[in-house]
C-alpha cells in the first residue's frame, strides 16, 4: 500500500468540490503550491521580509465563564487566535479549540503562542459540542481535542476527512464529519450548517486537500452566527451567498490576520480590508475579529491587523463598535 493511498482521509462520490481524490475550491484557482511556499520561506528567512514578533505578548484579561448561559443570550469568550467559547441556549460550544503551545506537527519547532489562552483549560465549563473548521494545525489541535474527549466527552462536528485525522490521533474523540450544505441539529434550538469557504488543507507534504474546509452558519435562539475560520475573499460570492440563502447574520466572526505577503496569502487569507468587505457582503449586524495576535504565522507585525482593521472600518464609514476586536480573555455578550 503506497503512502499516497494511506494519506487519503475520505472516499466518496465526485462532486463540484471533490474530484474523487482531493477537494478543491470550485470558483477560484488553488492556493499556492509547495514551491511557492519554499520561495516565501526563503524570502522571509534570508531577506528579512517578515516582521519580528515579541517572544511574549500577554493579554491582561482572563475569563472564568459561567456554567451555562440560557435562552437567547449569546456569550462569546475569546480564547485566542481562532478559538472561541460560545455559550447560548444552555449549550457550551467550542470553536476550533487550541490550547497547545505550538501549532505544528512537532512539539519543539513551529509557530509558538505568545499569550496564554483566554480561558484556562481547568476553568472551562462542561463542553457539549466542538466545531472544527478544517485540518490545519492552528485549527485542528489533536492534543486539545484529546484532552476534551477525556474530560468532557463532547460531540465534535467537522468537515469531511477531518474525522479520520482525529480518530487516527485518538479513537475516543466522538467526531462526525459532514459536507458543505449539510445541516446538523445540535439541540436546544441550535443547529449548524456547513457552508463553502475559500481555503485548503494539509497536515503533511503528502495529504494536500485530502480533507475538506468549511465555514459554519450557527442557528441559535438569539440569531444567526456566521463563523468563518479561514478564507480568502475571492470574488465575494461565498459571503453574498450566506445573505441570500440564510439571511443577514446577527453576528459574523471573521478572520483578520495571517495575510502577508499578499502574493502568497491572498487566495487563502483575507486582509482586514477584505474582512470588512466580507462583513458588508454577508449583511451581518455586527462582527467579531479573530485569527491574529497569538501565533506568528505570516509576515505582518503582531499589531498590524488591528491597526489595518480600524483604518478599513473608518474608510468604509462603519462604526468601530460594529466590528469588535477582543484580546484573549475578553467577552462579547449579546
Amino acid at each position: 500500500m503506497s503512502r499516497h493511498y494511506m494519506s487519503r482521509y475520505y472516499q466518496g462520490p465526485v462532486s463540484d468540490h471533490f474530484d474523487g481524490e482531493r477537494f478543491f475550491n470550485p470558483f477560484r484557482s488553488p492556493p499556492r503550491n509547495r514551491w511557492e511556499l519554499l520561495r516565501w520561506r526563503f524570502e522571509r528567512r534570508w531577506r528579512g521580509t517578515g516582521a519580528k514578533w515579541p517572544a511574549w505578548a500577554p493579554s491582561p484579561y482572563a475569563d472564568r465563564p459561567p456554567a451555562r448561559v440560557d435562552g437567547q443570550a449569546l456569550r462569546l469568550s475569546y480564547v485566542g487566535h481562532a478559538s472561541f467559547l460560545l455559550q447560548t441556549a444552555g449549550l457550551n460550544i467550542l470553536l476550533d479549540p487550541v490550547w497547545s503551545a505550538r501549532v505544528s506537527p512537532f512539539r519543539f519547532i513551529g509557530p509558538k503562542r505568545v499569550n496564554d489562552p483566554g480561558i484556562a483549560f481547568a476553568d472551562l465549563p462542561p463542553i457539549d459540542v466542538v466545531l472544527v473548521s478544517h485540518g490545519h494545525y492552528d485549527h485542528l489541535d489533536l492534543a486539545t481535542l484529546s484532552r476534551l474527549a477525556a474530560g468532557h466527552r463532547p460531540r465534535v462536528v467537522t468537515s469531511l476527512g477531518n474525522d479520520t485525522i482525529m480518530c487516527n490521533g485518538d479513537p475516543a474523540i466522538a467526531v462526525e464529519a459532514y459536507d458543505w450544505g449539510d445541516r446538523i441539529e445540535i439541540g436546544n434550538g441550535v443547529a449548524v450548517t456547513l457552508v463553502p469557504t475559500q481555503h485548503w488543507s494539509a497536515r503533511s507534504l503528502s495529504d494536500r486537500n485530502m480533507s475538506l474546509w468549511a465555514s459554519c452558519i450557527i442557528e441559535a435562539p438569539g440569531g444567526l452566527i456566521y463563523w468563518v475560520a479561514d478564507s480568502g475573499y475571492g470574488d465575494g460570492r461565498n459571503f453574498h451567498a450566506v445573505r441570500e440563502r440564510h439571511g443577514p447574520p446577527r453576528l459574523a466572526i471573521l478572520p483578520i490576520g495571517a495575510y502577508e505577503p499578499r502574493w502568497f496569502m491572498q487566495s487563502q487569507h483575507m486582509n482586514p480590508a477584505e474582512s470588512v468587505q466580507a462583513f458588508i457582503d454577508c449583511g451581518a449586524e455586527r462582527a467579531l475579529a479573530h485569527h491574529f495576535g497569538t501565533f506568528p504565522l505570516s509576515d505582518e507585525a503582531i499589531d498590524a491587523p488591528v491597526a489595518a482593521l480600524k483604518a478599513a472600518l473608518q474608510s468604509a464609514g462603519i462604526a468601530a463598535e460594529r466590528f469588535r476586536i477582543l484580546r484573549p480573555g475578553q467577552v462579547l455578550e449579546l
